[in-house]
């Protein structure tokens, strides 16, 4: 069977030059999100793709250098991609977390894939023969401090079927806990236990583990920490419901999990390469790993994509792609409800 990446390889793309240009924007989770638009150019086309590195300072060394690769020229999909992973695309030095490398290797391969498609004159549905369907996503939260209910309450009241993705804190507590169980609007908590030196950090708790794995007894729980023993054995009972996201960025990392996922988070800027995202969507498919998209605060085309992408490979799952108008303090009006009807553009890897 051919693969998924083999479909899209051999495009030709012709690069003429690229550009940059630097977006913000205030956000839910209390900071001001920063992000990058690459802009690649050729034969009358433009692509586009989104860094979602989270340092601002990274950003601004970004812009500041230009366009400083010699991208030029004409070659197949899979070449550009490989010329692109033999750059290095921190010039003005090394990410201080070294995942941010694959963020912006995606930004670069995903602009080239939506160039390559329109030079083509397809879709990236019509390139993997595959259908765009209506996509069903949650809206991620984290609480303020101290936690409340009443930004839940707040989105609920203007789209009463929201679901949501959650990160519980220390302080959240058990009052809090069954105030949002009672909202039967909880889908996914996320534990964060795998990230480290971030704003969101979550050390392993015990105590908040369980009281958020018996009020929640139908909920996705991601990321957990199953080094501690305490919380191990918290989280024993409830390993089918158990799914991961900061720790996959390729099929290596799924098959060095504790034990084999019914459920993971794929976040396409994680992988950084077009195939090694697209060889984790076939192995999981083979696998019957359940999967749902995630999503890094894009602000612009990137988070068309990460739409796309669900469209075509998990349309049914709680993906963590809701539309920007989700991303503010309450729905900014006319922010459309779950699911999202298919928006695939005529061309090219963007969804309108």
């Amino acid at each position: 069977m051919v693969s998924t990446y083999a479909r899209i390889a051999g495009l030709s793309v012709e690069v003429e030059g690229y550009r940059l240009e630097g977006l913000e924007l205030p956000v839910s989770s209390g900071f001001v999100r920063h992000t990058t638009v690459v802009h690649l150019y050729g034969g009358g086309e433009e692509g586009v793709g989104e860094d979602v590195t989270y340092e601002a300072d990274e950003h601004e060394r970004l812009q500041s250098a230009g366009a400083i690769h010699d991208l030029t020229g004409a070659r197949s999909l899979d070449s550009f991609a490989e010329l692109i992973g033999s750059l290095d695309l921190f010039p003005e030095g090394a990410p201080r977390v070294p995942v941010r490398r694959l963020y912006r290797r995606w930004a670069f391969e995903s602009a080239a894939l939506d160039l390559a498609l329109r030079q083509a004159g397809l879709s990236l549905a019509d390139a993997l023969g595959r259908s765009a369907k209506p996509v069903r996503f949650v809206v991620s939260r984290r609480l303020p401090e101290p936690p409340t209910a009443e930004p839940l309450r707040t989105i609920l009241a203007a789209y009463p079927g929201t679901r949501f993705k959650l990160d519980p804190t220390t302080d959240w507590t058990v009052e809090l806990v069954e105030e949002l169980a009672g909202l039967g609007a909880v889908e996914i908590l996320d534990l964060k236990a795998a990230y480290r030196g971030t704003a969101v950090d979550q050390p392993p708790n015990p105590r908040l583990y369980q009281l958020v794995a018996e009020a929640f007894p139908e909920a996705v729980i991601e990321d957990p920490d199953l080094i501690e023993p305490a919380t191990e054995e918290v989280m024993r009972p409830h390993h089918a419901r158990i799914s991961w996201d900061a720790v996959i960025h390729s099929v290596t990392d799924i098959d060095a999990l504790p034990f084999p996922p019914r459920t993971l988070n794929i976040k396409p800027s994680r992988f950084g390469s077009l195939a090694a995202l697209l060889a984790t969507y076939d192995y999981c498919a083979e696998a019957g790993i359940r999967l749902y998209g995630g999503g890094q605060f894009e602000l612009a085309a990137g988070r068309g994509q990460i739409q796309y992408l669900a469209s075509l490979f998990h349309p049914d799952g709680p993906n963590d792609v809701a539309p920007l108008g989700y991303d503010g303090p309450e729905p900014e009006p006319g922010t459309p409800a779950s699911p999202l009807e298919p928006a695939p553009s005529k061309t090219g890897f963007r969804w309108v």
